[in-house]
């Protein structure tokens, strides 16, 4: 039987600062059986951030206009006013290219998930190794004001007790072992 990908994903979540978007790249350019699940928001791009890259920038309007259309598959409202989504068309782009999906979002989206998608999905917690590595962490990224720092590190401390809800854990301490953990979590889930 020859090996197809297409219908599964694997699901990255972590609170901010964990490392989760870092393994994902790495899965992204380990493995060219998985193509990468592009999320729509409303808040503002960065500046090094692109369109249909990083993430699709909607308008709040827009935003609503595609949840009245019940064009996601999953969305929240993470910080007031600040929406994050995974439309259907992304899933069924990479699916029509025979690939897993690769999600990079928020606790709440990967049990969404999780629920709606059952086996077909792998969810996988990225757990700091202490709240205090992710505050220092989250702080020399630069990318944040003090009230978004703030708000930032009180979601951290919400989404730490979300753990024991996923399929698997990867404690990133050491950057190279979390990477190896995620390949073989990944290629096993993916061939089996």
């Amino acid at each position: 039987m020859k090996f197809n990908p297409k219908g599964k994903m694997v699901v990255f979540t972590a609170p901010s600062g964990a490392g989760k978007t870092t393994l994902v790249r790495h899965l992204l350019d380990h493995f060219g059986y998985l193509d990468f699940s592009v999320s729509a928001t409303t808040r503002s791009r960065r500046e090094h951030e692109r369109e249909g890259v990083d993430y699709f920038f909607l308008s709040e309007a827009e935003f609503k206009q595609k949840i009245e259309e019940a064009a996601f598959v999953e969305w929240e409202e993470v910080y007031n006013g600040q929406f994050y989504g995974t439309l259907k068309t992304e899933l069924d782009r990479i699916w029509d290219q025979d690939k897993a999906i690769v999600f990079d979002i928020d606790v709440n989206g990967a049990c969404r998930l999780k629920e709606k998608y059952g086996e077909q999905c792998l969810t996988i917690f990225v757990k700091p190794p202490s709240i205090d590595t992710l505050v220092e962490r989250l702080k020399n990224r630069n990318t944040e004001t003090e009230a978004s720092l703030a708000k930032r590190i009180e979601k951290v401390k919400r989404e730490i007790g979300y753990e024991n809800r996923f399929d698997a854990v990867i404690v990133n301490d050491l950057l190279e072992v979390a990477k190896k953990e995620a390949e073989m979590l990944v290629d096993n889930f993916i061939h089996h």
